[in-house]
């Protein structure tokens, strides 16, 4: 229903009420048929799905099958670590999806407890829930709206909506009925919202509309879609299934050519699930949740306080940034920039200079007598952000407050967009007058009109707010002020051109996501124009491809035209909350992975479908920090791209401990396959098996977390959302590795039975020590280990001490030996192990020596055409 465009009269008809309010009797029967106004939560999951659902994961069910394939073999060793493992990545999975439920319940506190509503034609207070279509409420400033309503009556009414429109200024209502049908949220100024607050004057509304029927209810409604899943999630749900695979055809194949050789059928069915038990990664749930969990940590010193954990990574995965405006691009602080006096546009540090002009001191005067800032104890000005910053510049050349003291105002009015003040001055009576140009021009006698209109409207081309100024003589202070009267024959002051200036620091940060591939776009429920010209500031728009678009044009599309434009669209202005909501959902289907930033309530469901939802940590409602996936400490655009960069750099990470542990389990797993089919006998056991991957790979892996970033993190463009995790030559990498170390385990192996040696022990040995070889080498996928710089991340040389001290630890010491099946290695053994092991960091140093020479020539090749 289009409330706007009625009349109050009609509205009340509609409604069933009139100015009195409604009689209880109906009351009481509406609340029957509409129901209590208060937010409905969709179908809640219980805590014991919550729970459930961690395990449906298909690594997650590989390391159950793990588990119970241990137990089988008679292990309980094996299967009680396996099972604690799987239990802490629950309990840690759970606690992250109870916490994201409590979205919708911040959403519900909203709601105002208390209204003051008229009855019978009586006021009185009720609980807001007991509100009902119809009702008449009054308001004033402090006040929240209890419900969505029409505006009945507004005596110097404001109300702020930041939290619902994204508008960064409270908003003036109004009375009279509107013409258009389709406009804004933001551009009803006769309607308000429950969930707002009133800032200033007074008010008389009538509720229109209830509970979920509300704008607050409709954003609820789209709270209940589901979240998307990120890059890693994604990526380690299809490794798991390509793994599980691989491993169910190699144990079968392994089972096969044992049978067929006429080895024992119960001998093979154990060496079988032995094999399936080397092929699972075991560390590999615990070691990305450590991982997220430290990056996690650090990033709170970059001002980003992670909600969920695997927020982490998917920063690194970002294809479009689409980011609010207000106080995240900008300062969120309004600021005189251009001043127009005596016929000439000054810029704000100029007005010093030109200050003996009689027209520039009071101008100023104006600035600061024609204003209800105040300044605290601690010298901050506070007030309206316009009257703030028209206050500074006063400040600024030492004009003082109360210079000539006021006598009597006519305060601003929404329809009439003025306000004047009046003020003892030379044993006579100055009046100011300041507000809307359109308004003001029209009542001096100085002017130009069309002239003076025409640089109005140059100003505003800037994106300006303009703020026109005015003056008037009296002999006395003039009796029964009225408007008509008493804000006619003005004399023209000057213009101010007024606009939230960007931060500093955004600047570089928008350029570097431009490096980095990344697509910044700006949402806002400001103006086009304003919004248009920050856009263009700081490098958002700079072509002539790049589009501008308002709600309305965008409501007007569908969704194939909206398709096919919205990777040229960068600024949005004025959308509604479904509108932003319909962004992400499109920049998903053409394949993005979307970060989207916003503090309000009509944030929360594009916060929560967003690959990654950023909220605002100063400014940000409760609702928005729930549904987030982070949360910005700082409310600042470059802290985003800060948080890129270190996403980026775990990205990298991870894929490097999956490289180092798939490598490993690849190790073991062609030791395993191969030994049997060239007549040696099980090189490992079960217990060898969990030592490697849980100790031996565990803790160098988890070290490989706090590896620095590589040169070009920044440089690159964002991974491909469909890559694998073994794209880039990562899983040809596993493959060839894996097979270099069961080669040298199985000659170490042959070698050792030919001679009489601690075969079993060597085999341990060679496999643990090479993987240590292997970690040190794999630290950069382009420096080798010695320009990288040895001592660069000390806890992985320390993990790969202590790996190897726990190594020499279970191999010496008696009381361990019988505990992991180990014997003593003699100088001549031990020195054979360590020469084997070397040989796999030497063979992955040369492989970075090839792969950067072929690298050097691609690029080469490139430059040259």
């Amino acid at each position: 229903m289009n409330w706007h465009k009625l009349t109050i009269p009609e509205t009340f008809e509609l409604l069933g009420s009139s100015e009195h309010g409604l009689r209880s009797t109906i009351a009481e029967e509406k609340l029957i048929e509409f129901g209590p106004n208060e937010l409905q939560e969709g179908k809640k999951k219980s805590v014991l799905g919550i729970l459930l659902a961690q395990f449906k994961d298909v690594m997650i069910l590989i390391l159950l099958a793990a588990a119970i394939i241990s137990g089988i073999i008679g292990d309980l060793t094996d299967t009680i670590v396996i099972l604690v493992i799987v239990l802490l990545n629950a309990i840690i999975g759970f606690f992250q999806e109870y916490r994201a439920e409590k979205a919708m319940q911040a959403l519900k506190q909203m709601a105002v407890t208390q209204a003051r509503v008229l009855r019978d034609g009586t006021s009185s207070w009720l609980p807001a829930t007991a509100l009902v279509p119809g009702d008449v409420v009054l308001l004033e400033a402090g006040n929240a709206l209890p419900a969505d309503v029409r505006i009945v009556e507004s005596v110097n009414l404001k109300i702020e909506e930041a939290a619902l429109t994204g508008e960064s200024h409270a908003i003036d209502k109004i009375s009279q009925r509107l013409e258009l049908d389709d406009i804004p949220l933001g551009d009803k100024k006769n309607m308000a919202f429950k969930g707002t607050f009133v800032t200033y004057g007074r008010g008389t509304a009538v509720v229109v509309a209830t509970g979920m029927q509300t704008e607050l209810g409709r954003i609820a409604k789209m709270l209940q879609e589901d979240e998307s899943l990120t890059p890693l999630q994604q990526r380690l749900a299809s490794f798991g299934k390509k793994l599980s695979v691989l491993v169910l055809l190699l144990c079968i194949l392994f089972f096969v050519a044992g049978w067929l050789r006429g080895e024992d059928v119960v001998k093979m069915i154990m060496t079988s699930i032995s094999l399936a038990v080397a092929a699972i990664p075991e560390a590999l749930p615990a070691v990305i949740t450590i991982s997220l969990a430290l990056a996690a940590k650090r990033m709170i010193r970059f001002n980003s306080l992670i909600r969920k954990l695997p927020a982490v990574e998917t920063l690194g995965s970002v294809t479009y940034i689409c980011t609010d405006k207000t106080g995240t691009l900008t300062k969120n602080k309004m600021h005189v920039e251009d001043i127009l006096v005596d016929g000439k546009l000054y810029e704000r540090n100029a007005i010093a200079d030109v200050q003996q002009s009689n027209n520039v001191q009071l101008l100023l005067h104006a600035f600061a007598l024609n204003n209800d800032a105040v300044t605290d104890d601690d010298n901050n000005i506070k007030g309206d952000s316009t009257e703030v910053a028209l206050m500074e510049v006063a400040k600024e050349q030492h004009i003082a407050a109360d210079a000539w003291p006021r006598l009597a105002e006519i305060a601003f009015d929404a329809d009439r967009k003025l306000m004047t003040t009046f003020h003892s001055y030379n044993n006579a009576v100055i009046s100011f007058t300041k507000g809307a140009p359109d308004i003001l021009l029209q009542r001096c006698g100085n002017i130009d009109l069309a002239a003076m209109q025409q640089t109005v409207d140059e100003m505003a081309a800037k994106g300006h707010r303009i703020l026109g100024f005015a003056y008037r003589m009296w002999d006395e202070l003039p009796h029964d002020l009225s408007a008509d009267l008493h804000e006619t024959d003005l004399q023209f002051l000057g213009l101010t051109g007024i606009i939230d200036p960007p931060r500093e620091e955004v600047f570089d940060a928008v350029q570097q996501c431009k490096t980095a591939g990344i697509v910044p776009v700006m949402i806002t429920g400001d103006h086009p124009l304003t919004a248009k010209t920050i856009a263009e500031r700081i490098g958002i728009l700079n072509n002539e491809k790049d589009l501008v678009i308002t709600g309305q044009q965008l409501a007007a599309m569908d969704d194939d035209s909206f398709l096919s434009k919205v990777e040229r669209i960068k600024v949005y202005a004025r959308v509604s909350p479904e509108q932003k909501l319909q962004i992400v959902k499109m920049l998903q289907q053409k394949g993005h992975y979307v970060a989207m930033t916003g503090d309000g309530v009509n944030d929360a469901p594009s916060l929560k479908r967003a690959n990654i939802g950023i909220a605002m940590g100063i400014t940000g409602t409760d609702v928005s920090k729930e549904a987030a996936h982070m949360i910005l400490l700082d409310d600042n655009f470059s802290t985003i791209v800060k948080a890129v960069r270190e996403g980026r750099r775990i990205y990298d990470n991870i894929l490097k401990f999956i490289k180092y542990l798939m490598t490993t389990n690849s190790g073991e797993l062609w030791t395993l396959l191969l030994g049997p089919m060239i007549g040696l006998p099980v090189a490992l056991l079960p217990i060898h098996i969990l030592w490697i991957n849980l100790v031996s790979d565990g803790l160098p892996a988890i070290s490989l977390s706090f590896e620095k970033a590589e040169k070009n993190v920044m440089d690159r463009p964002p991974r491909p959302p469909q890559q694998s995790v073994f794209a880039n030559g990562r899983g040809l990498h596993m493959i060839w590795v894996g097979m270099l170390m069961a080669g040298i385990a199985l000659s170490a192996q042959a070698w050792a039975i030919n001679h009489g040696l601690h075969w079993q022990s060597i085999v341990f040995n060679v496999l643990c020590l090479s993987q240590m070889g292997h970690v040190l080498a794999i630290r950069s996928e382009t420096q080798s280990f010695f320009s990288a710089g040895m001592f660069s991340n000390k806890p992985l040389i320390a993990a790969v001490a202590l790996a190897l001290l726990l190594q020499i630890a279970i191999t010496y010491i008696p009381f361990l030996q019988p505990v992991f099946q180990t014997e003593a290695l003699t100088l001549q053994e031990f020195l054979l192990v360590g020469a084997a092991s070397s040989l796999v960091f030497i063979a992955v140093e040369i492989e970075k020596k090839i792969s950067n020479s072929r690298r050097e020539k691609q690029r080469k090749v490139e430059v040259g055409m």
